[in-house]
């Protein structure tokens, strides 16, 4: 009778609803959910701009103070495929609600760190407890909402995945700047205990699979961890330590690339593997997976790429580096309402080529980027870039996730995330050697340029010279011109380095074709 129906006239539009109505706590458990991954998403980026003022606190050295970082990213790279299977085996609210508090004590005891190892410890703790609750959230969004309101959900976690780690920085200059750095940590507890108050309460979406546990690889897990885990300290120290030049990047890559040969042996012949490979056959999340990759790239590189620009050239403070790149945050913010009501009315495929595309344009209009660009001058290529990575990031998870069966949903929510924060490793890592190289190639050039015989060089000198009170006037010059000279080979650097993301960008915008299209929202309602 139903089918009958569906062919003779269309459903009414009050119908669907009270088909498919949603109980309120799951909605209400599910934004918990959505905020307690903001938390996760924003401690990546959220110390990025105050790491002087900690490595100050904490008497580090400059070589020490990068594991504030790195030491988070190596242990979420880890905890975020595992999630997979520890949300099967233990059910949503019990992963949920530990993930959420474990990750509220490990942030109040980094902020509690009076030393650099207590922190690199409680940092690792932190990214390792809320890695797990990412994926998490992905996966949920496709179990507890039913397809017709996927166009307003996939936004609302494409909106924190995008503006968590963009606004990272703004949120910790403002900290730092207001308080302390320790209030980078602090500001978690309180709403860390609400979120997992919430997890314990509200969450019902499925039932604990305990016997999991009786096949559990722990083999697997072992040579996963060394895997990923050296894989992401060789990227994000690599560029630092010329790479394979230092003994003990060499001896990680090594680790890692052994590591990941016994790590893809156990996955294929282990009765109950960490990980499921198998959902790379499904073309959909393969090649969604994919885009997701080059999407890190651009999400982490440029978050990456902006703040070091205005600390370097313009000499901003944490706080002046924080104001300035909201504006990405602020066009995300706004753009998210827009691409919901677009995912029902026009093809994603589409939407997420528009979406690199923009990408890559904004891209080129950093190109033309000068040493006295700043908030005025960045104003647009930030919009833009904005603006692009939400018509990115929602079509590509809805494409990539939005098709597949649910019980397959938790193990590719943790392979589609990895796959985002790999980019964002490896695109760090290439952006940070490209810009060292490129700058020593530019230098040398203007040097080389930088000649007696050379009129307009001579005239600079003299003016500068000039300018100078002193019988070492002419010395002082001859310094000012050389850091001149220094400021633009780092500018024109950049430049190039921005050229290498649009041209990126704009080479991946036609691979969008080889997906299928996603069948539209209202399906799911025809099909009862």
């Amino acid at each position: 009778m139903a089918n009958a129906t569906t062919m003779t006239f269309p459903l009414p539009a009050i119908a669907a609803p009270a088909v498919e109505r949603v109980d309120p706590m799951r909605i209400i458990a599910f934004l918990a959910m959505c905020f307690g991954m903001f938390m996760a998403f924003l401690d990546i980026q959220v110390v990025s701009a105050s790491l002087a003022e900690i490595q100050a606190g904490l008497a580090a050295s400059s070589d020490e103070i990068t594991w504030v970082q790195t030491s988070y990213l190596m242990a979420e790279v880890v905890a975020i495929p595992l999630s997979g299977f520890l949300s099967r085996a233990l059910g949503t609210r019990i992963m949920f609600a530990g993930a959420a508090a474990g990750f509220t004590v490990a942030s109040l005891m980094c902020g509690l760190s009076s030393t650099m190892s207590q922190m690199i410890v409680w940092r690792a703790l932190q990214g390792f407890i809320g890695g797990g609750m990412v994926p998490t959230v992905f996966a949920s969004a496709y179990i507890v909402f039913p397809r017709r309101l996927q166009p307003v959900i996939t936004p609302m976690i494409g909106l924190v995945a995008t503006l968590a780690p963009t606004i990272g920085p703004t949120v910790g200059g403002y900290l730092t700047d207001m308080m302390s750095w320790h209030w980078l940590f602090f500001i978690n507890v309180v709403p860390g205990i609400v979120v997992t108050m919430a997890a314990i309460a509200l969450i019902d979406f499925d039932k604990p699979d305990l016997p999991l546990f009786r096949h559990f690889d722990v083999v697997g897990l072992i040579f996963m961890a060394l895997f990923l885990g050296a894989l992401e300290y060789v990227l994000e120290d690599g560029p630092r330590y010329d790479w394979f030049e230092d003994s003990t990047i060499a001896l990680a890559a090594a680790v890692s690339a052994s590591s990941a040969v016994i790590f893809f042996a156990r996955v294929l012949t282990a009765r109950q593997p960490i990980v499921d490979l198998h959902t790379f056959r499904d073309r959909n999340f393969a090649v969604g997976s994919m885009f997701s990759f080059v999407l890190g790239i651009g999400l982490y590189g440029l978050t990456y790429l902006y703040p070091v620009f205005l600390d370097e050239i313009r000499g901003f403070n944490a706080l002046m580096v924080g104001e300035t790149v909201f504006v990405s945050g602020a066009a995300m913010f706004l753009t998210a309402p827009i691409v919901g009501r677009l995912m029902s009315k026009i093809d994603p495929r589409l939407m997420l080529a528009l979406g690199f595309t923009i990408v890559a344009f904004s891209n080129w209009q950093a190109t033309y980027i000068t040493k006295d660009w700043d908030f005025t001058e960045l104003f647009l290529p930030q919009v833009l870039r904005g603006f692009g990575m939400m018509f990115a990031i929602v079509p590509i998870t809805s494409i990539s996730l939005g098709t597949l069966a649910p019980e397959r949903l938790k193990n590719a929510s943790g392979l589609f995330n990895l796959t985002r924060n790999l980019g964002g490793a490896v695109g760090l890592a290439g952006l940070n050697t490209v810009l060292n190289k490129r700058i020593d190639l530019h230098l040398e050039r203007l040097h080389e340029s930088i000649t007696w015989s050379r009129q307009p060089v001579v005239e600079m000198l003299n003016n500068l010279a000039a300018r100078i009170p002193g019988s070492d006037a002419h010395d002082i010059a001859l310094k000012q011109l050389f850091l001149f000279v220094r400021q633009q080979g780092i500018v024109m650097a950049f430049a190039d380095v921005f050229l290498l993301l649009c041209l990126l960008f704009v080479a991946f915008a036609p691979f969008v074709w080889l997906m299928r299209r996603p069948p539209p929202a209202n399906a799911e309602v025809a099909a009862h």
